[in-house]
């Protein structure tokens, strides 16, 4: 017993020493490692209508549809899987085709989209619309809305109820793209058919099928599986680095749009002039070229203080050079550089909200 007790005795300082050794170890990897809880980006989606929300009478057809008839409750209800990219609410601003969207339509969702950016418990916006002036509306926003935060402009080409919508995953990856922080300062996004595009560039290329939106100079990125992946930025000025403001612009410049083809006439120019457009976008062939038939009725609208502004109907990438094709110093026009007619249409009646002078507005056309 003596001996038993002994050993014990003589045992008891390394058990405390190894008691002692235990407490100083680090936590268990699995407490040490343990992730803290991820904060999902609050993004608001504002909807206005057009296929995305969009019904048929049955699931064939793709083609032939009602648009603007489903609520934004029901379009975010539709995706569940958002809730895993971030916190999202809807907002109603407009129920309507895209078609007809207008100059104070564009002013409304500008106003809007402003106030959200500039709040705080607010990450990203994605404004859901129709395809046929989708990319003059994220255009006009790139220009006037001063934010850094990610804005995301998304359609479909097929409504909801047909077979292989596009819609729901066209949302979902405007969501990523919206809560995503490599989508700040990057300007207005455009994300349809797993591509990202800017909204500067971004056209409507074909219709009826969902690959119908592209970039003549390529689209910045592509969503993969809910994750933004970038490829190039845009070049030009937008958004912050912008000098349009939507809270300086109570009403957007009239400017018109007159086709060249051939044996066109002067009517519709001098039509336009006569109705009140301060310019006039000239969506010539080839190179912005002008009929002989039309050159001297718009050397004479621009002397009576009409714009002319030389844009190209060319789908793929129309590029307008200066004094090609036409004097334009000597007519005192302007050219649209790589800008589409109804782009062109868009800078043009934003850029006259704040001079009127055919230098200043060649100067905008180059920086934007």
């Amino acid at each position: 017993m003596a001996t038993t007790a002994r050993r014990s005795l003589l045992a008891a300082p390394a058990l405390l020493l190894t008691l002692s050794l235990c407490l100083l170890q680090p936590a268990p990897a699995l407490a040490r490692d343990a992730a803290p809880a991820t904060h999902l980006a609050n993004i608001v989606i504002l909807a206005t209508g057009g296929t995305i929300a969009g019904a048929g009478a049955g699931t064939a057809n793709s083609a032939t549809y009602q648009a603007a008839k489903v609520p934004v409750e029901q379009l975010v209800a539709s995706v569940p899987e958002l809730k895993d990219l971030a916190s999202v609410r809807g907002e109603q601003v407009f129920q309507i085709a895209s078609e007809s969207f207008t100059d104070e339509h564009l002013l409304q969702l500008g106003r809007r989209v402003a106030e959200l950016a500039r709040q705080d418990d607010v990450d990203g916006i994605v404004i859901t619309h129709g395809t046929d002036t989708l990319e003059e509306t994220a255009f006009f926003l790139n220009l006037v809305i001063p934010s850094d935060k990610p804005i995301v402009v998304v359609g479909s080409m097929r409504p909801g109820t047909a077979m292989s919508a596009d819609g729901t995953l066209n949302l979902y990856d405007a969501v990523a793209v919206a809560a995503s922080p490599d989508a700040r300062g990057k300007g207005v996004l455009v994300t349809m058919n797993d591509e990202i595009h800017s909204g500067r560039d971004v056209t409507k290329a074909v219709n009826i099928r969902p690959d119908a939106f592209r970039s003549a100079w390529g689209p910045l990125g592509m969503v993969v599986e809910g994750k933004p992946y970038w490829f190039r930025l845009p070049a030009k000025r937008h958004t912050s680095g912008s000098e349009f403001d939507i809270a300086r612009i109570s009403a957007l410049a009239p400017v018109e749009i007159a086709y060249g083809y051939g044996n066109v006439s002067p009517t519709a120019y001098q039509a336009f002039a006569a109705g009140g457009a301060r310019a006039i976008v000239h969506a010539g062939t080839g190179n912005g070229s002008v009929s002989n038939r039309v050159v001297p009725a718009l050397q004479a609208l621009r002397g009576q203080g009409v714009h002319i502004i030389r844009s190209s109907r060319v789908t793929a990438g129309g590029f307008v050079l200066r004094n090609a094709e036409q004097p334009d110093d000597k007519n005192d026009w302007v050219v649209a550089h790589d800008l589409n007619p109804q782009k062109a249409r868009i800078l043009a009646a934003v850029a006259l909200t704040r001079s009127n002078g055919s230098k200043e507005l060649q100067r905008v056309f180059w920086e934007y």
